[in-house]
Parts: C-alpha cells; structure tokens; sequence
C-alpha cells in the first residue's frame, strides 16, 4: 500500500508539473508539439529528470525541427556501390588529416594504447568516418539540438518514435549529470552527438573523462571522445594487438566461400592469399570471407576485431572502411588490388587529379578531398558549358582526359 501511494503521489507531481509547463503555449508554437513535449514530462519523470532539467532542455523550443523532418523521411535513390563508398572516406585527404591527428594528440594516443589495448590508427579512422576529425562539428549548419531533435522524430516519425523517446530519456540524463550545457548538446538529426557520434544511450554505457576535468565531454574534449571510442571497443571484445582482417585475392570460384568462417590456415589452403604475397601471422586464427565488390574485387578474411568495430556501427562498409583506413594512416599502404569499376568511372586518385586540374584553371576552390559534393559538380558543369560538353556534372574518364588536354 505505501508502495502504491508514493507511486500515485509521484505520478501526482509529474502530472501537476506537466501542467504547469504547458500552462502558457507562445501562439507562434506548434500546440500539438507543445503539448507531446509537456505531457512526455511524466515518463521523463519516472526516470528520474527533475522539473527544472526539463525546463532546461525544452526553454525556447517551440516548434519540430523541420529539417529533422526532412532527413527523416529522405529515401536515397540508390547505394553507393562499395568502391565509391571507400573512395569518400579512404583516400589521400583522410590518410594525411589522420596522421597529422596522429602527431598532434600522439600523447594522448599513447595513454588510450596503453590503458585500452585499442590501436591508436583505428581509433583516429572512427574520428574520421564520423565527423571528419571534428569538423563536421564546426558547421552549425549541419548541427541539431539534441532534445530538439529526438523530440521531434518522437512526435513526428511513427518507425522511430521507440528509439526517440529512449534517446530523449538518455539526452536529459546527460544534461542533469552537468556534462554539457544545454546550448551545447548538439548532434546529428538522429541525436548522435560529439567527435565520435555516441547516440545518447552509449554515451552513457561508455562516456569517459579522459582529460581529467570533471566532465565527460566528446563534443569539445578530443581526448575524451577517443577514449569513450576505445571503451566501447574493448568492453565489446577488442583484440589487442591483432589485426581486423586481411586482404585476399579471391580464387576463381571463390565468392561461394562468402559469409563462411574458417581457419586463416583453411582459407590459404583453398587459395586465398595475401596479394603482398606475406603469409597470415596466426594460421590457427578463424576469419570470415567478405566479398563486397563481387567477382574481380579484392575479398577480405575478416578476423574477430572487424565484428567489434559493427558494434560502433553494423554496417560491414563502415567497419572496412575503419580498418583500411587504418592501415592507410599507419603506414602500411592501401589496398593492392582495383575494385571491379563499371567502365568510364575513375578511381581515388584520377578523382583526385580530377579536382586538382579544376582547381589550378579556376573552376573550383573547395577542398581537393576526392569527394564529388555540391562544389565539385558545379565546377565540372561550367568547365563542361566553356569546351562544348553536355554539363552533367559527372566526374567520368572522358572529362579527365580534356581536362589534360
């Protein structure tokens, strides 16, 4: 009975607060949105977020955020086919900024090496592939407020209101420990947050104070957000010392073998060896066959540390990603065998060349970083308009070679 009255008085006082946060609705605000923010003050608070934490995240929030809306409900046409996703994170520009970041926080990068047994190259490639080394961070633009944003896709989105309001729940915890100021928890459209983008959730389980300042902060601390990235590693099972998996030449026939688990041992047997022609370094090591760019493309035996890095993320596109450009920035060269490419498309470094010979005539002034954005296309079409070309914007074999002549 006393149980059931301290639940209905807590209930009682959610109730009454949820009133009394809803009891003035600007008339320029959404009034449905207004009024989900308001009564959701009752499940935040049987979670334990007090009135004010809650005052604190909603103060000014008026209205959805319409581009959280607009992301939400965005469809691509089409993937990326494996080779021009590598091509956009492991490339020249990626290597050079990696190793840099390398020398920079190489410090830091010891202590993380020493404490968590995580390779400092794999930690400075998740830097890379999730916010370019921090600064996706300096583009507000691309940047959400956090309560904002989860409220949003709760209210907005049926298929991911669950995972919203679950984030929303883990956002205001954030906000009540005093890690970040509200005007600083910012994020992806999704709520992922900081240099190393933990959704809300993770940051909990895994969220480290690594500077020694009191606060567990990935969006301003880089020694923070490489730790929490190395804690997630090593409490999901991180290898130290050993390698994510190795690249193969794929005998004729050999992508039956796809998704199949074996001894590396096995695997050469059937005649899957390294192209550098170097032997694998534990024979009696299980590794599974990936073949991502189909007959014709490099294969990867990839060994237990692949299948810790989908635990940051469960693509195997992004977890290649990681460990080749971790190789990259480490030293050990990049891949040695071509992707299977449809005929006219260009590779890393002719995409490279490509906006290299843009930029010294004069057609572009971005970044020479291999990736095809908004700027790179703009500069095709108007040296495309200026030689007589129909202006697609498409980076192709035929465009490099005028750009040559």
């Amino acid at each position: 009975m006393t149980n059931t009255r301290l639940t209905f008085r807590r209930l009682s006082a959610a109730l009454i607060a949820a009133a009394t946060l809803c009891a003035a609705v600007p008339a320029h605000a959404d009034a449905g949105f207004q009024n989900w923010i308001n009564s959701f003050y009752t499940t935040a608070a049987r979670e334990g977020i007090t009135q004010s934490t809650y005052r604190k995240a909603f103060a000014g929030v008026k209205s959805p955020d319409p581009e959280v809306v607009e992301k939400a409900n965005y469809q691509p046409e089409f993937k990326h086919k494996i080779w021009e996703y590598i091509d956009s994170r492991v490339n020249p520009y990626t290597q050079r900024i990696g190793q840099e970041m390398a020398a920079k926080h190489k410090r830091t990068l010891d202590a993380l090496e020493r404490h968590f047994g995580v390779d400092r190259t794999i930690l400075l490639a998740i830097w890379s592939m999730e916010s370019n080394y921090g600064a996706v961070l300096e583009k507000d633009e691309r940047l959400h407020y956090v309560p904002r944003a989860l409220a949003t896709l709760a209210y907005a989105d049926p298929k991911r209101a669950k995972y919203a309001r679950t984030q929303l729940i883990a956002a205001l915890k954030i906000l009540q420990a005093g890690d970040i100021s509200p005007r600083e928890l910012n994020g992806s459209w999704a709520g992922a947050m900081g240099h190393t983008q933990f959704i809300p959730t993770s940051y909990l389980l895994y969220a480290i104070d690594a500077d020694g300042n009191g606060h567990r902060d990935i969006w301003n601390s880089v020694p923070d957000a490489l730790a929490t990235a190395a804690n997630l590693l090593k409490k999901n099972g991180w290898q130290a010392g050993q390698t994510w998996g190795y690249e193969v030449a794929v005998p004729n026939g050999g992508t039956q073998y796809s998704g199949q688990t074996k001894t590396l041992k096995q695997w050469a047997a059937l005649g899957f060896q390294r192209p550098s022609g170097k032997g694998f370094r534990d024979g009696s090591q299980r590794a599974t066959l990936k073949a991502p760019g189909g007959p014709g493309s490099p294969g990867f035996l990839m060994t237990k540390n692949f299948f810790v890095l989908k635990r940051y993320n469960a693509s195997d596109s992004y977890a290649l990603g990681v460990g080749l450009l971790a190789d990259e920035i480490a030293g050990y060269g990049g891949l040695q065998q071509a992707w299977s490419r449809p005929d006219g498309t260009l590779d890393i470094k002719q995409k490279f060349e490509l906006q290299s010979r843009l930029k010294e005539l004069g057609y572009y002034d971005g970044e020479v970083d291999g990736n095809f954005g908004s700027g790179s296309k703009a500069a095709i079409q108007a040296f495309q308009n200026r030689n007589g070309m129909a202006p697609d914007g498409q980076p192709t074999q035929n465009l490099l070679r005028a750009l040559r002549n």
